[in-house]
């Protein structure tokens, strides 16, 4: 009896085996024969990650300035040039008065007017102090802060330089008690904002096209008419998603061996941690979201109507998932949502992999999160396919 049951179950294997193996056939049949996906498979990786960090970046120069001097001296103008020469900014006016340097901000010719009084040499000569005035263009708040903070920092270091030039010999400054910092930037020392970024980039080059091209594949074969035969045939609920998911699990981990080479190719980067970290990381992820893709494609009437279902996803996970802006600063709700977002988890992994070299252990939270998602996706995936006969 036993024997019998083990070689019915033994058969019964052999047979599912058998039919995911025609299945996974077809399946990437259909992928190789479209004459879209292959393109895209190779050519969105590359546009992302050679054009999206020279674009996505906080860092800012050539802002557009305004100069007000009243003072015409030689003080005036070397503060000019210093702020000039810092690349930071670019003279784009100069103006008699500050009401027509209004005029250059509100036609866009200028961000940022610095007014420099008039006995601005005189006062600073006699050690009265000058007085400066800077007004900054804030539509965009976090140009301006950071136009702000650089033109501020310019000037205190000319200051710097007039107080040991009027007092020589620092006989004041070195009889004068100070803090001394010394700042160390962990992790990425040179502040180089791509460092921070390509990884990430990553993260969503694999959301977008493990979680794209899943939604839109069982709604084409709606529209095909090859669903019909898929549900007349004895074919597994779970092998057939199975099949669904394989081809883009090798996708993405393929996608992801392209990103790592641009990385180290274009931008030197090389993670500090091990790579098979990332692939154990990813495999799970895009499992995640590829498994997403399957539930709205079993729910999905049309390809329009997976693609908006995808659209809508995919700009809440990017936004609130810490590519741009992070999490931490967000409201408590905010958090709350990015809990429940596998793109937040992912990004984690790849930045702490990059910067700091993390290990599975030390990422345990991140594991546990992933593979919750991972199951609980594709387990929806499945009891959302109906066949139906």
């Amino acid at each position: 009896m036993d024997r019998n049951m083990e070689s019915k179950s033994k058969a019964t294997f052999g047979a599912k085996a058998k039919i995911l193996k025609y299945l996974l056939r077809k399946e990437f049949k259909q992928i190789f024969r479209n004459k879209f996906l292959p393109k895209m498979i190779f050519i969105f990786p590359l546009n992302v990650l050679l054009i999206f960090p020279w674009a996505a970046s906080y860092e800012i120069k050539n802002m557009n300035l305004s100069i007000v001097d009243h003072d015409h001296s030689t003080y005036s103008q070397q503060l000019t040039q210093k702020i000039i020469s810092s690349n930071y900014f670019k003279l784009t006016d100069v103006s008699p008065s500050y009401e027509q340097a209004l005029k250059s901000i509100e036609k866009n010719e200028a961000d940022i007017i610095l007014e420099i009084p008039s006995h601005f040499e005189k006062d600073l000569v006699n050690k009265q102090g000058g007085k400066l005035m800077i007004a900054v263009n804030s539509v965009n708040g976090m140009k301006g802060g950071i136009g702000m903070t650089y033109l501020t920092s310019i000037v205190s270091d000319f200051n710097m330089g007039i107080i040991e030039e009027l007092l020589p010999g620092k006989s004041v400054i070195s009889n004068t008690p100070t803090i001394v910092l010394n700042t160390q930037y962990r992790f990425n020392p040179g502040l180089n904002y791509r460092v921070f970024m390509v990884p990430a980039l990553m993260v969503m080059i694999l959301t977008l096209l493990c979680g794209f091209l899943p939604a839109i594949s069982i709604v084409f074969e709606k529209e095909l008419g090859t669903m019909e035969q898929i549900n007349v045939s004895p074919v597994p609920k779970t092998t057939f998603i199975l099949a669904k998911l394989i081809p883009f699990w090798l996708i993405g981990l393929f996608v992801i061996s392209i990103g790592f080479f641009i990385a180290w190719a274009v931008y030197g980067l090389i993670p500090a941690g091990y790579f098979m970290t990332i692939y154990l990381f990813a495999a799970i992820y895009i499992l995640s979201v590829s498994g997403l893709g399957l539930v709205i494609s079993n729910y999905a009437q049309n390809t329009q109507q997976a693609m908006f279902i995808v659209f809508f996803f995919m700009l809440v996970f990017i936004m609130i998932s810490g590519l741009y802006t992070p999490i931490d600063s967000m409201p408590e709700w905010g958090k709350w949502l990015a809990a429940f977002n596998p793109l937040k988890y992912f990004m984690e992994v790849m930045r702490s992999v990059y910067l700091k070299g993390s290990n599975p252990l030390q990422l345990w939270k991140q594991l546990v999160a992933m593979c919750s998602f991972a199951i609980f996706f594709n387990i929806w995936a499945v009891m959302s396919y109906h066949k139906k006969n």
